[in-house]
């Protein structure tokens, strides 16, 4: 590891912002189709081992171990970014993923059962505001 990329990592570990139980939430997204594959959870060591070894780490709540995706699976993901968001409280890691993501064997691991659509509709605000006001709506 260089200096700059041991400096920049450091910079990035320090400025997150890791919950009351020390974890970071890391959404996964392919880079190709732009899926959001999968949500897992980083501590400091796993964000550090996610950004200078090239392969997502997560830390597991429900085993308190760390692990990869793919070290038995052979379904691995390859880090191509990483960006925290704008409060620092959650990861986005955009990745090569080879396999499947989710431990199903599905592609993604929100594929499966989709919820129903909220179908309230936004009130009809066109017009009745003061101008320059935020209504909340959507025009469409």
């Amino acid at each position: 590891m260089t200096d700059s990329t041991s400096t920049s990592t450091e910079a990035v570990l320090d400025r997150a912002r890791f919950g009351a139980d020390g974890l970071l939430p890391a959404i996964v997204q392919e880079e190709s189709s732009k899926d959001v594959l999968m949500l897992g959870y980083m501590d400091r060591e796993a964000l550090r081992r996610t950004l200078t070894e090239g392969r997502v780490t997560f830390w597991s709540r429900s085993r308190s171990e760390y692990w990869r995706k793919g070290d038995t699976s052979g379904h691995a993901q390859y880090v191509r970014a990483a960006a925290l968001d704008c409060d620092d409280d959650t990861l986005l890691v955009t990745v090569h993923q080879v396999g499947a993501a989710c431990h199903t064997g599905a592609h993604r691991c929100f594929d499966v059962d989709p919820l129903d659509p909220v179908t309230a509709s936004a009130p009809d605000t066109v017009g009745t505001s003061a101008p320059g006001a935020a209504t909340g709506g959507v025009a469409g």
